[in-house]
């Protein structure tokens, strides 16, 4: 078995972090696994959502220390190579036009909590924790910073940033990191949930959501951005996905495109 494992549960594929001996820590072989899945999922239309996990006792550790060592002696342009895999693999999940729910359960830390935040939805266990412990180590979270920004805030990201605390999961919940914080018996149960729900909508209304998301979350309020939008609607209802869910609710059925 690999570094990374697939496991395809109805409407969802479940993505395993598998170095569980190293706590899911993040390598090359790892990122390249994880970019190959993400390839391999987005041309599968049976699968409606990704579910991001890590086996054995944590989510994920954050990056592998004794690669770090390596990347440390390489030249500078070697290191940007490195660093700029991980930048590449964030941005595809924070892009996929699938949702991507992260299961997290024991340690989510650094690059871990990277992960977590390029995800769409962070359903945590009670015992979690989030912690970006970098500038302890005097690195600094770069890749992840834009993500954990987005999802923390920039007032609380300063905090947990600049001090490396370790963030438990009710708390993160409580800031809005983590949207849902359940005990650990009810972490998959919960997942499988959400996964039902995101599955009952329409594959393309969720992509161009997300990317219209991405558009307005930082975008001034003006008319230039009011135009766009009302383009995006119109560009949307025109399409036959809008007007089989119109049909579908005025007609009380299922939508064609709705998984079972």
């Amino acid at each position: 078995m690999g570094v990374l494992e697939l496991e395809r549960r109805g409407p969802a594929a479940w993505l395993w972090l598998n170095r569980p001996e190293l706590r899911n820590a993040l390598n090359a072989d790892l990122q390249d696994a994880l970019l190959g899945a993400l390839a391999e999922l987005e041309g599968e239309k049976s699968v409606r959502v990704l579910v991001l996990a890590g086996r054995g006792a944590a989510f994920c550790a954050g990056g592998d220390l004794s690669r770090m060592e390596q990347a440390a002696k390489m030249t500078r342009a070697k290191s940007k190579v490195e660093a700029g895999r991980f930048a590449r693999l964030l941005y595809r999940m924070h892009a996929f036009p699938k949702p991507l729910i992260a299961r997290v359960h024991g340690a989510a830390f650094a690059g871990g909590m990277g992960l977590a935040a390029a995800c769409d939805l962070v359903v945590a266990a009670e015992e979690a924790e989030f912690c970006l412990p970098e500038v302890r180590i005097g690195l600094v979270p770069a890749m992840i910073s834009p993500y954990i920004v987005r999802a923390l805030g920039e007032h609380q990201a300063r905090r947990y940033v600049l001090t490396g605390e370790r963030l438990g999961a009710r708390e993160a919940q409580r800031i809005g990191f983590a949207h849902e914080c359940v005990t650990a018996q009810e972490l998959d149960s919960r997942v499988e949930k959400l996964v039902e729900q995101l599955s009952q909508a329409g594959p393309q209304a969720l992509a161009r959501s997300k990317k219209l998301l991405a558009r307005v979350g930082k975008a001034a309020v003006s008319p230039r951005l009011a135009a766009e939008t009302a383009s995006v609607l119109a560009n949307v209802r025109a399409g036959e996905e809008a007007r089989e869910g119109i049909r579908s609710f005025l007609e009380k059925r299922r939508p064609g495109w709705s998984a079972k």
